[in-house]
């Protein structure tokens, strides 16, 4: 399992498209990718489930990924979302 904890900073927060990208890239992964924020947690490669976060600018969010290519995972959706967040 790999995981970090990031700030999101674009004023729009994690608004469709790159939440569309971000799923995109979670996608090609074999491993489980997951964000939490708060409280709750939702299955990252689902478009519908990470819009539902409703992630704002200046939100917390911990991303997690867990399996056998978790570590790639997790640094390819760093990657993805660089212009959006700060860690």
């Amino acid at each position: 399992m790999a995981e970090i904890t990031v700030t999101v900073l674009d004023p729009s927060g994690l608004h469709a498209r790159p939440a569309a990208r971000f799923v995109q890239v979670a996608s090609r992964f074999v491993s489980t990718v997951r964000i939490r924020q708060g409280t709750r947690e939702v299955d990252a490669k689902s478009l519908i489930a990470v819009l539902g976060l409703a992630i704002r600018a200046g939100s917390q969010i911990v991303l997690v990924t867990t399996g056998p290519d978790a570590d790639e995972a997790l640094d390819a959706l760093v990657g993805e979302l660089s212009p959006f967040i700060t860690r």
